[in-house]
């Protein structure tokens, strides 16, 4: 399945990509999209719905597929061609950070310069959703605790990263910073999460193509390593890394400005865009 959640920010409401790729309203099935709906079981019974039997929506915000994210967990230089561009040694274990749950975005809103920005930047992920709690598991069983997966945008300011001390965290935790969807698609439709490619473009430019094949440390090894040392619930997100192409990775560095627009995705998950503005209170 592909589930969605269309609407005004804070009045979506819970949908289902139908076989024609059209939104069909989910309302009358359940209130929304939530954590406990990313269990097993929950999800095997919305599988049997007949999404042609639902109303057709036309034309509405996609917001953030799923409610209920508990954090944001993500994974550094986790592709070994990023490592390079970014002139940092491959990590012998992943490089784990948060990203604010007030980054959140809708995949198609915009994004905003922070206050000072100067060195704001682009990163197409690959997002792991759980689905049921995951605590010191092993690979072998990691991907039966995850309900699906999205397109993730690790949206950085690198000076606020990596020039202004501490960790990485005040660089990724902006607002806005956070573009997750359009979709939520389950992880029957996903196979083999090594075998997806991403791409993002800036005003029309290419500027990354990757695979999550060439993953320094897959999904499985990425689940079961960050449920060591922090208890995966449902509804969490982890974006695992990105492909190289990234802003800080040009020489001279390239940066968004306001006014650009940015265009990524993930093989079968969809696409996102999003127009980048100034900084504005909110």
């Amino acid at each position: 399945m592909k589930l969605v959640r269309v609407g005004q920010p804070g009045a979506e409401r819970p949908g289902v990509i139908d076989a024609q790729g059209r939104v069909r309203d989910l309302s009358g099935v359940i209130a929304d999209i939530g954590a406990a709906d990313l269990a097993p079981a929950a999800l095997a019974r919305l599988a049997q719905v007949d999404a042609a039997s639902l109303p057709v929506v036309e034309g509405a915000r996609f917001g953030v597929p799923w409610t209920g994210i508990g954090k944001i967990i993500a994974i550094g230089l986790n592709y070994a061609d990023h490592a390079a561009e970014a002139g940092m040694p491959l990590p012998a274990e992943p490089i784990v950070f948060l990203k604010a749950n007030s980054s959140l975005n809708g995949p198609d809103d915009d994004v905003m310069l922070p206050l000072g920005s100067e060195k704001t930047d682009w990163e197409v992920e690959l997002g792991v959703v759980i689905g049921s709690t995951a605590r010191n598991v092993s690979r072998d069983q990691a991907l039966r605790h995850v309900a699906g997966y999205c397109v993730v945008n690790d949206v950085s300011e690198r000076e606020f990263q990596i020039e202004r001390g501490g960790t990485w965290d005040k660089g990724k935790g902006c607002d806005t910073f956070c573009p997750a969807g359009p979709w939520l698609v389950t992880r029957d439709e996903v196979p083999d999460p090594q075998a997806l490619g991403l791409w993002l473009e800036v005003n029309g430019e290419r500027v990354q193509k990757g695979s999550t094949a060439t993953m320094v440390f897959d999904v499985a090894t990425v689940v079961s390593y960050v449920s060591r040392f922090m208890t995966l619930l449902p509804g969490d997100l982890i974006a695992t890394g990105t492909p190289p192409g990234v802003g800080m990775g040009f020489k001279p560095p390239r940066y968004l400005k306001a006014g650009d627009t940015m265009r990524l995705g993930v093989d079968g998950l969809g696409v996102q865009t999003q127009r980048v503005v100034a900084y504005a209170e909110r």
